[in-house]
């Protein structure tokens, strides 16, 4: 029987949004997590269907979470990444800070950089050179990346 976790986001300016999922991995520090699409939903130009499987990749301590958004196949539709940063995972929970700035990568490589208007004029200035550090090591490698998590997901995907 899967075992029910929920993922709680807070925004930078408070605000909690909650998403039912079950957990697919767990270990010291770090969870996956499975939430299938209600309904279609248009991010950007990219079209997830309902459905469509997005597999959350969490851990303490790194800069950013991972969202590896999977067709039935288990093909890449796209892979978006929250720049994060206060991220705990409990046994019935996983929450995180959500620092409003994105990466998505899409599955030919292209990586677009989302949301840095959503900054704050006031933010922590030392919070500032976290993010930008963050995105920037993402963009730097887009076709890396997706190998890596096209690999993760297959291998829990497709294990016993």
């Amino acid at each position: 029987m899967p075992v029910r976790i929920t993922e709680i986001k807070t925004t930078l300016d408070g605000k909690q949004h909650r998403f039912e999922c079950e957990l697919l991995h767990r270990r010291a520090g770090e969870a996956v997590v499975v939430y299938r699409m209600p309904r279609d939903h248009l991010l950007e130009d990219i079209l997830l269907r309902e459905g469509t499987l997005s597999l959350g990749y969490f851990w303490q301590g790194k800069p950013f979470n991972a969202y590896h958004w999977i067709d039935e196949r288990l093909d890449t539709v796209a892979l978006y990444f929250n720049i994060a940063d206060s991220t705990r995972i409990g046994e019935h929970e996983v929450a995180w800070r959500d620092l409003a700035v994105d990466v998505l990568i899409e599955p030919g490589g292209r990586c677009r950089v989302l949301d840095e208007d959503e900054l704050p004029p006031d933010l922590d200035p030392r919070l500032l050179v976290t993010i930008h550090a963050a995105r920037d090591d993402l963009c730097r490698r887009p076709l890396s990346l997706l190998g890596e998590y096209d690999k993760l997901t297959r291998s829990l995907m497709t294990r016993d």
